[in-house]
């Protein structure tokens, strides 16, 4: 396990488009998410110790906030054939597990994940109406291990902040996680091994 800290890609880059399968074969775009005020979207995989340890507030967090008309999505960009706890069929899985409601989509080809700078599970992108980004960064401080609380605090400010179409006012903190595991040969320039 490599921990890897966001890109921390630049605030106001618009949310780059996606064409991505669900577990089930349903394909999703970002249009499917037009009509939403806010898009929380989120790279996460199964097995990252990070993911599993914010894993129980992330569902209950993103159940709260489409109740409140924040589209969210999940992707797991990491490469199943040498990681196959992240599998379209575990995914699947870890859907009923968690009770996730937001679509989770994979990125078979890693191409949406380098669109997004993305570098680490978990990973989180806000975007406004107009799908320019206003957070990138941490869920909260809480790691495995270092006995704080799981909240979402800085996740949760800052999708208030938004939905409220006020400046979001936390320090945005980069998320840490697993490194994205990287098909062999399809590493981004960003990639620090």
């Amino acid at each position: 396990m490599v921990r890897t800290l966001s890109t921390m890609l630049p605030l106001g880059t618009q949310a780059p488009d996606f064409c991505l399968p669900d577990p089930s074969g349903r394909i999703y775009s970002l249009v499917d998410f037009a009509d939403k005020p806010v898009l929380l979207v989120i790279f996460l995989c199964n097995h990252c110790p990070y993911v599993k340890h914010v894993a129980e507030e992330l569902a209950r967090l993103t159940s709260e906030y489409m109740e409140r008309g924040v589209a969210v999505l999940g992707i797991n960009s990491n490469n199943w054939q040498e990681f196959p706890e992240d599998s379209p069929e575990k995914m699947a899985e870890e859907i009923r597990i968690r009770g996730y409601k937001f679509p989770y989509l994979y990125d078979e080809t890693q191409e949406v994940a380098k669109a997004y700078r993305a570098a680490c599970t978990p990973d989180f992108f806000v975007f406004d109406r107009q799908r320019r980004l206003v957070y990138r960064g941490q869920m909260d401080d809480s790691r495995p291990g270092n006995a704080v609380p799981v909240t979402g605090a800085d996740l949760r400010a800052a999708l208030d902040a938004v939905l409220a179409d006020k400046p979001i006012t936390i320090e945005q903190k980069p998320s840490l996680g697993c490194n994205i595991k990287w098909r062999p040969g399809n590493e981004p320039d960003y990639f620090k091994p």
